[in-house]
């Protein structure tokens, strides 16, 4: 049968088709990253059921509208970082809750961004899709918090600004929010040196928050080393 199938030679292909031949793949490239954000939205159900045995709820599903419009703005590569462009802070929330919805306990994410950039609001909207139901707030001030979710879960919210000479601190001063748990998100994470997190944590994500005018907000969400 395979061998009765003669490969059409390049003379024997029509001009018009080898002309549209790039035009089709540059059509299956922004079909493939459309998918993208349709791939976070499955990846909530998926681990509904994991979220729900680990006491961590999963992220509601967002409006697919909505996702392909954060697709349309991609800029990254197959391997490289997501880079979106939100126009409000409820969108930046929905951002957030698109990658809570692929997180489980244990996993760090790193949330890094000037001041003002967003990074709490972030927080906030990844926070509410695992279940947190009370107010999340900034813990500058007292380094940490932990919350519990509604399905008796654990997300702790690290501010290390403070921290920026942390040399002397002691690596426990963090263990009661670095557990395997929690899913955690530690905004300020580069001013912090590096023995104060642990060489053992789980990076799941970085993510990075930049001010884009107005209420516009620049996120570059790159995978970590898990």
């Amino acid at each position: 049968m395979l061998s009765s199938v003669a490969a059409a030679s390049p003379a024997a292909v029509p001009e018009s088709e080898r002309v549209s031949a790039p035009r089709n793949r540059a059509a299956g490239l922004v079909a493939r990253t459309r998918s993208m954000a349709a791939s976070v939205a499955d990846a909530v159900d998926v681990r509904a059921t994991a979220g729900r045995r680990s006491g961590l709820a999963a992220a509601a599903p967002l409006d697919s509208r909505r996702m392909h419009r954060a697709a349309d703005r991609h800029t990254g590569g197959a391997e490289g970082p997501t880079v979106l462009q939100t126009a409000s802070a409820q969108a930046t929330e929905e951002a957030a809750a698109a990658l809570a919805g692929t997180l489980r306990p244990g996993d760090v994410v790193l949330v890094a961004g000037e001041l003002g950039a967003g990074k709490t609001t972030f927080v906030r909207g990844a926070a509410r899709a695992l279940g947190v139901t009370g107010a999340v707030t900034s813990p500058t001030f007292t380094i940490g918090r932990r919350y519990r979710t509604a399905a008796g879960g654990s997300v702790s919210h690290l501010d290390l600004y403070r921290l920026a000479d942390s040399a002397g601190e002691e690596p426990e001063l963090l263990a009661d929010y670095l557990t395997p748990d929690a899913v955690t998100f530690i905004e300020w994470p580069e001013v912090a040196d590096a023995a104060l997190l642990g060489a053992d944590i789980r990076v799941a994500a970085r993510v990075r928050l930049e001010h884009a005018g107005g209420d516009r907000r620049r996120l570059t969400i790159g995978r970590g080393e898990r």
